[in-house]
């Protein structure tokens, strides 16, 4: 969901005080180049967020389904059995 330009600032100060400083895990499906539009559509201030983000990170691309999504089409399956 897109945040307003006072969450975006808000949110750029908490990770300008913990850059380099200490640890921030952030989990996202979003890749970086549509971040702008999380950030009001601001390419300037997504930037500098992923400056500082990424630049000590370890990125780890997690592709496949859903974990939670796994479950539901268990459970159709036992649903569908048990009629």
């Amino acid at each position: 969901m897109p945040i307003d330009q006072r969450g975006a600032d808000l949110l750029f100060q908490v990770i300008g005080q913990r850059y380099e400083r200490g640890s921030i895990i952030l989990t996202t499906n979003k890749p970086f180049k549509d971040w702008a539009s999380i950030f009001n559509n601001d390419s300037t201030i997504a930037s500098a967020v992923l400056d500082r983000l990424l630049h000590h990170a370890d990125t780890v691309l997690i592709q496949g389904s859903s974990y939670r999504m796994r479950d539901r089409g268990q459970e159709g399956q036992d649903n569908a059995d048990n009629n």
